[in-house]
């Protein structure tokens, strides 16, 4: 007995049991039970049973329900057969969903959690081969399109333009919500900004597209810092609502200063922009006359298309750039807690001010391309709803995702469009049905389904700006809802 005690009293042997002890407490626990997996048909029944309930509560008096305009007053007639098939797609959609996907998450989240580190894509990853495919296609699209589709070219490369455009004010407004964390709701105000600088500067001085082109960034970097100043010491819904009264307070005022701005007539004649000091239209010193090729209006448009991309692969880089710099560590450290910014001994008040100036710039590039792009801007052009859809698109893509914009630009903008000629939905609810006139509504359900199975954004991962020893990414099972890290 007293053998024992000595041998297991040594310091080798307490070394030894330490060591094993280690050793055992690694990795995951064998007696962890495994989750209950089994899914309940008759929870799923109940479930899709409500929610056909409340689609057809939500559609009663506006599908089943129709009324028209007649010679003798209003003709009030249903249609319950398309009522009741829209409420038999709801049942099906929820029954599926709730089988498939909905409890069989709630089954892996009753796991017990453990961390897992996610290596780092290595040179050629799947995200980078994507990278570079969609930048090839973006170089290409033009030509693409007038290959594929002639006959619809000139529609198909606006749409383009108009992708790009939303892609670029995603990209602007993800340095301000995205990486530094404040929620604005008013970025479209520096979008007008943009957009009046460009047009007045080019108007009244007879100054041409690329000379007023920074000058209109540096214009809304300037309201950016104007609209910083204020709300240095807001964060949150205040934040919100002060930046949604700074965008309605320059509509408002672009809207009754008609001496200035035109009022709601808006600016006219703004000029196009040049190729060298080719324009692109018709005669003598033109773009077809210079090169002797034979005119042809889609010129103008794969012009515009190449200054909207370079525009917006100019605020990519730059974004990429700013982030791995400390001004961009700053603005992460004071999207996760202000209070450690300002123990870490970090100025908050510039880290504000740079993003908002940041974003804002981008917002004016973009504004002043809108300008010349159109020829006539409005105040009508610049409503709350720009900003909605902007900020849509940062949320839906992935809060700091710079890739994530894309896609939700492509879904949110070319979606919308695209619905307007689904006319193979009248094969299923009849021929006197409009799918033009329920778009925004088969949209909204879209947001809702992506937002359900991507709660945190199309993209959820994240690549960390700063690294340590070895560069891991960020799982999405790590990525807080509401936060870009």
């Amino acid at each position: 007995m007293s053998n024992l005690t000595n041998s297991t009293a040594s310091p080798e042997n307490a070394e030894i049991s330490a060591e094993r002890q280690r050793e055992a407490a690694r990795g995951e626990a064998p007696f962890t039970p495994e989750p209950d997996t089994k899914v309940s048909f008759a929870k799923a029944l109940r479930e899709a049973a409500i929610t056909a309930f409340i689609v057809g509560a939500l559609t009663l008096f506006f599908v089943a329900v129709r009324s028209d305009i007649a010679p003798g007053g209003l003709i009030i007639y249903a249609r319950w057969d398309l009522w009741i098939t829209i409420i038999a797609i709801a049942f099906a959609v929820r029954l599926v969903l709730s089988l498939v996907l909905f409890q069989r998450k709630e089954a892996s989240s009753s796991r017990s959690k453990t961390v897992k580190s996610v290596k780092a894509p290595g040179r050629f990853s799947a995200g980078r081969i994507l990278g570079i495919v969609l930048m090839l296609v973006a170089l290409t699209l033009p030509f693409l399109i007038r290959a594929v589709f002639p006959a619809s070219d000139r529609y198909l490369i606006d749409l383009s333009i108009l992708i790009l455009t939303y892609v670029m004010l995603g990209w602007g407004l993800n340095i301000v919500v995205g990486l530094a964390g404040l929620l604005d709701l008013g970025y479209v105000a520096f979008y007008a900004v943009g957009a009046y600088s460009f047009a007045l500067l080019a108007i009244n001085f007879d100054l041409g597209f690329w000379v007023c082109l920074p000058m209109a960034g540096l214009f809304a970097a300037l309201w950016g810092i104007v609209l910083g100043f204020p709300v240095l010491r807001l964060r949150g819904d205040y934040l919100a609502i002060v930046t949604l009264a700074f965008g309605e307070i320059i509509r408002v005022v672009l809207l009754n200063w008609a001496e200035f701005t035109g009022g709601p007539n808006g600016l006219l004649g703004i000029p196009r922009p040049t190729l060298f000091g080719l324009d692109f239209g018709r005669g003598e010193g033109s773009f077809s006359a210079y090169f002797g090729i034979p005119y042809d209006g889609i010129h103008r448009f794969i012009f515009l298309y190449y200054i909207i991309l370079a525009l917006a692969l100019l605020t990519n880089f730059v974004t990429i750039r700013m982030r791995r710099m400390p001004v961009g560590r700053a603005w992460e450290a004071l999207r996760e807690d202000e209070i450690a910014c300002r123990a870490l001994g970090i100025n908050t008040t510039n880290v504000k001010l740079t993003a908002f100036a940041t974003g804002a710039m981008f917002g004016g590039f973009a504004g002043s391309f809108f300008a010349t792009r159109q020829g006539f801007i409005s105040p009508e052009s610049f409503t709350f709803l720009e900003s909605a859809i902007i900020l849509a698109i940062v949320v839906l893509g992935g809060l700091g995702s710079q890739i994530g914009v894309v896609f939700a630009s492509l879904v949110m903008i070319g979606g919308i469009e695209l619905m307007r000629n689904l006319t193979f939905i009248q094969d299923v609810f009849g021929a006197e049905f409009d799918p033009s006139r329920y778009r925004m509504v088969f949209f909204g359900v879209a947001m809702v389904a992506i937002m359900v199975w991507k709660p945190r954004g199309l993209v959820s991962s994240r690549q960390p700006s700063a690294v340590y020893k070895e560069r891991k990414a960020i799982g999405s099972d790590m990525v807080a809802q509401g936060e870009g890290h």
